[in-house]
């Protein structure tokens, strides 16, 4: 019992910090071998995580316009296709969605491997594989280090999550509009 306690203590020790490249690659490696998507989540880089948070904000609130505001059949065709995104906790939430519905782990789980090389540049680090595969790092404020691979989906969707919702409250500030007696 004694050596199994005195290995755990060793390896809790020696496990590298999520404040370097290398710590935050292997916090990823193990949150991928366990399929838990939103445990990844705090090791992508800042920009991401935001997009995430507006991903889910902007989907509920097109859905609370919905609601309030849309006739039928438009109100229950919208309330489908936001839903998912609505429904889901805010930023980690939404990243385990992205992750499940785009296959994200499974992708990363082809390739993950032990570390075989960490280059920092100044805010940008590159951690390659034993294998051979590059993941690109940004330093985040806290001085976490965030894995950049989803960033631009997430930045993408996000914005266009933005321009939905602007539509959609538009729309139903025309719905009620009409709806209104004179």
């Amino acid at each position: 019992m004694a050596v199994v306690a005195f290995a755990f203590a060793l390896a809790w020790l020696t496990y590298p910090s999520d404040k370097s490249p290398k710590g935050s690659y292997l916090r990823v490696m193990a949150a991928v071998n366990s399929g838990k998507p939103e445990a990844v989540f705090p090791y992508i880089e800042t920009e991401a995580q935001h997009a995430a948070f507006s991903i889910g904000k902007y989907h509920r609130d097109a859905r609370a316009a919905v609601q309030s505001a849309y006739p039928e059949p438009e109100r229950s065709r919208e309330l489908r296709r936001l839903a998912p995104l609505a429904e889901v906790e805010p930023g980690p939430g939404v990243f385990a969605w992205y992750a499940t519905r785009y296959g994200w782990l499974d992708r990363l789980r082809l390739d993950l491997s032990g570390v075989a090389s960490v280059e920092v540049n100044g805010d940008r680090a590159s951690v390659e594989t034993v294998r051979g595969t590059r993941y690109s790092f940004r330093k985040r404020d806290t001085g976490m280090w965030g894995l950049t691979l989803f960033t631009a989906r997430l930045v993408a969707d996000g914005q266009k999550a933005a321009r939905d919702f602007s539509q959609i409250e538009a729309a139903a500030k025309d719905y009620q509009a009409v709806q209104r007696p004179n």
